[in-house]
């Protein structure tokens, strides 16, 4: 048993972030492609395995010689690089970087994107309830007994936050209930929490489709330009980071997000001399979650 020990200080500083990125979504993929279940990976296996079967042999033999809770570290570059001998380094990165290539890439935007709807469900778990409410809604596995929170773990331990906060992470690939604790990131000294984040197999079908039609079709439906600021407002954004991220001047950004807030699909807050973005809850059923979020 894992134990991740509160402080008030460490309640305050407690985060969300949508996902780690591609590197630890690999790895996760590259643990459960071989194993029993897990329905909703179905059509993500049926995909990959006639091109991975070249790569058989190598994810096998990775698979026996390194434990990827351990490596994940190192391939984060969250704790050093002694983790692993140079040699072996090479050898797992090779057969990662060829998995990724086959197996994550290909589906990464919507991946991406049904991590970021999970970010914004549970940021909203936050806002009507508090960090102590989201802890205790995380996967049934892991228990919240303030202030005290509890995970399966192969070593019995403890582990003192002292002030730092916690990031949370969903991930899509790791085990249904599942959760791994990195101890520290090297940007923030803060540790990680990363927990299984599955969607039901209704919208786990939609994940290994193409992306790139659905968002065409919306472009047909509001415009290019506008259907590209809905996708670019998962996380809500300024006129002016909405301009650098379209490549439009502010005053572009500021009639198409006009139009869209009459017809209801983003809302605008005016702070001082910043005005913020955001979609509504029917600006993000448009869009439709996790396939159509842009990577």
């Amino acid at each position: 048993m894992l134990r991740i020990h509160f402080a008030a200080d460490d309640l305050i500083r407690t985060h969300l972030t949508g996902t780690l990125g591609p590197i630890a979504e690999t790895v996760f993929a590259f643990d459960v492609f071989e194993r029993a279940g897990g329905m909703i990976f179905g059509g993500w296996r049926q995909q990959i395995r006639a091109r991975l079967d070249p790569q058989l042999d190598a994810i096998r033999a990775a698979k026996r010689t390194f434990s990827l809770a351990r490596d994940l570290l190192w391939l984060l570059d969250r704790q050093g690089t002694d983790v692993l001998a140079a040699e072996d380094r090479r050898q797992l990165s090779g057969v990662l970087s060829e998995f990724y290539r086959i197996a994550v890439a290909p589906f990464w935007e919507n991946v991406r994107g049904h991590l970021e709807a999970e970010r914004i469900a549970r940021g909203r778990v936050v806002m009507s309830g508090g960090v102590e409410q989201l802890l205790s809604t995380l996967p049934a596995k892991i228990h919240w007994r303030s202030p005290v929170l509890e995970l399966p773990a192969e070593e019995d331990r403890d582990v003192h936050l002292r002030g730092r906060g916690l990031l949370l992470s969903p991930s899509l690939f790791l085990r249904e209930g599942n959760a791994v604790l990195l101890d520290a990131t090297r940007e923030t000294g803060r540790p990680v929490l990363i927990f299984s984040a599955q969607p039901d197999r209704g919208r786990a079908a939609g994940l290994w489709g193409a992306a790139r039609s659905n968002r065409q079709a919306i472009a047909a439906l509001v415009g290019r330009t506008r259907a590209a600021v809905l996708t670019s407002l998962s996380d809500g954004c300024s006129t002016g980071q909405l301009a650098e991220r379209l490549g439009i001047s502010a005053a572009g950004v500021s009639q198409h997000a006009s139009v869209l807030r009459e017809a209801g699909l983003i809302s605008t807050h005016r702070s001082r001399n910043t005005v913020l973005h955001t979609l509504t809850p029917l600006g993000a059923a448009l869009i439709g979650g996790p396939e159509l979020i842009s990577a």
